[in-house]
């Protein structure tokens, strides 16, 4: 006669934990939670605090940005141009700056001044038309010292540039065949306006080069260079 106990185990028989049906894959995950499992968390904590920390430095450094463009925006007078020169050295808006103030020491007459700023202002900005506008600047005053050939060549290699904009290399043109007018070079002065034409047929700069055409006394006085409108403003000639 079968016992109790054997009665119950021949009518249901034992279902094994669901840990026994896979033993391997159970012994593998808890092994791996148990060698790895610290080191995962603490991986994801360095994940999410990296990015928290990038979005925290790029949001303080917009404000930052946002603060300089601010007080650049604010500097009207020499005094305030300088000292924001001072405060943000490395700054590209500092270079802006020191275009400004090159143009107002080379209106005064202070030339020494003038070529120091524009050559201040080429190394900082990072605009090519407004580093080539310092280009020109630094240019026009090497000239006005008596440093022809330097100045010059300083023109004649963005007139060649064919990476600048028009506008820059007509201007640079204009300035050489002033140079030329001025020296009694009309054959010169022909040859840039024509090439000024294949470079700003309508501009305004190529309309100026071509009224120098017309032969001048030489020993005649230089031009100065023109002084340029606010930035983002286009290239504009006060005509003759």
């Amino acid at each position: 006669m079968p016992t109790p106990a054997e009665s119950s185990s021949s009518k249901s028989p034992a279902v094994p934990p669901a840990s026994a049906v896979s033993p391997d894959v159970d012994e593998h995950l808890h092994g791996f939670w148990q060698k790895y499992g610290q080191a995962a968390g603490i991986a994801a904590l360095l994940i999410l605090a990296f990015y928290l920390g990038r979005a925290a430095w790029e949001y303080f450094s917009d404000q930052r940005e946002e603060g300089i463009e601010t007080e650049y925006a604010d500097s009207r007078t020499p005094d305030q141009l300088k000292a924001f020169v001072a405060a943000h050295p490395d700054h590209a808006l500092a270079g802006l700056a020191d275009l400004q103030l090159a143009d107002q020491s080379y209106s005064a007459g202070q030339l020494s001044a003038a070529l120091t700023g524009y050559n201040e202002a080429m190394s900082l900005l990072k605009d090519p038309a407004l580093e080539a506008r310092a280009t020109i600047g630094s240019a026009m005053v090497q000239i006005q010292l008596g440093q022809v050939g330097t100045g010059s060549a300083a023109l004649r290699k963005l007139l060649d540039d064919t990476s600048q904009l028009p506008v820059i290399r007509a201007e640079a043109g204009y300035q050489l065949a002033s140079l030329a007018a001025a020296a009694g070079n009309a054959d010169e002065v022909q040859r840039l306006a024509v090439q000024l034409v294949q470079i700003d047929k309508d501009g305004p700069w190529t309309k100026n080069a071509f009224n120098l055409t017309v032969a001048k006394p030489a020993g005649a006085t230089v031009p100065a260079p023109i002084a340029p409108p606010p930035p983002g403003i286009s290239f504009q000639s006060k005509g003759k």
